[in-house]
């Protein structure tokens, strides 16, 4: 008998995308004998809604249809309640715009995720907890202030319609304004917060964001540890010749990159900020992130 899945699909995904390749993927997985219930999202937080109602249920395989942003919100619907109870297990059809966190592993993309299920490649991954002055949220890709937060930030809420020329308008408003301001954290070790103005920072537990930039080449998902890295106030020109370096990694051997692998950040903002997590833009006042180390099974 073969494993049974909750399918927990965003059919807006990919701009329709989802919709239209759903179908051919589940015929392969049903003729590999898997067993996928489906259940469809029609606006933000409803993934997080049916993940934490079928967990409840006894349900603990998941499967995440869309982009990054559909599996941040079904992981958000297992935690923190899965802490307590049976790990989950959750796989990814990835047909939306932005699939990150499967480039770990592969870039073969639907073909490497299907072929995972059918296999039952699975292995266990970190989950990071950032605690704010509202509440609680939990990612397994990246969070992100600065220069690539104000990017997605601002894609996201003036040019979301624009596809990848809203991506560039967005980028090439960010370099013309270029913010670099301090973000003061205190890495576990550190004496004090460093309160040094930066382009940005990021905290991940896996290689890349924006589909394919490489911003922590050394991230590793299963290590308990958060892989932090940070960018100084590199200039508008500094930053367009280092470009490449953020797709292939080299750019942490700028001179003015550092990088750490730490269990523990704390924070000492004054207001909420703009960040950018697993391809979702929130604004946080954020106080603590801290590892859930191998609390959730991937199938990767």
């Amino acid at each position: 008998m073969g494993q049974r899945y909750l399918a927990i699909v965003n059919p807006a995904a990919g701009g329709g995308r989802s919709r239209k390749l759903l179908a051919p993927a589940l015929e392969k997985l049903r003729a590999g004998g898997i067993e996928v219930e489906l259940a469809l999202t029609n606006t933000s937080g409803d993934a997080t809604r049916i993940a934490r109602d079928a967990y409840e249920r006894g349900t603990r395989n998941f499967i995440a249809v869309g982009g990054d942003g559909t599996a941040y919100e079904v992981v958000n619907g297992l935690y923190p309640q899965a802490l307590s109870a049976e790990r989950p297990t959750l796989a990814f059809l990835p047909l939306g715009t932005g699939n990150s966190f499967l480039r770990d592993f592969s870039k073969q993309g639907v073909e490497y995720a299907i072929e995972s299920l059918l296999i039952h490649r699975s292995r266990v991954c970190d989950v990071l907890r950032l605690r704010h002055r509202a509440g609680v949220i939990h990612y397994i890709n990246i969070l992100s202030m600065g220069f690539s937060a104000d990017v997605a930030t601002l894609r996201a809420r003036r040019f979301s319609t624009w596809g990848e020329f809203g991506y560039f308008t967005s980028i090439f408003l960010t370099l013309a304004r270029f913010n670099r301001r301090p973000f003061p954290v205190r890495a576990e070790g550190d004496a004090k917060f460093d309160d040094r103005r930066c382009l940005f920072l990021t905290f991940n537990n896996s290689k890349y964001t924006g589909g394919t930039m490489m911003i922590a080449p050394q991230a590793r998902i299963d290590d308990g540890l958060i892989e932090y890295v940070r960018w100084g106030p590199i200039g508008r020109v500094g930053l367009i010749r280092n470009l490449p370096g953020l797709y292939d990694g080299t750019h942490v051997q700028h001179r003015l990159a550092e990088r750490k692998a730490v269990r523990r950040i704390e924070f000492d903002l004054d207001a909420p900020i703009d960040v950018m997590v697993d391809g979702e833009v929130l604004t946080l006042h954020c106080e603590e992130l801290d590892v859930l180390p191998g609390a959730l099974n991937v199938v990767a």
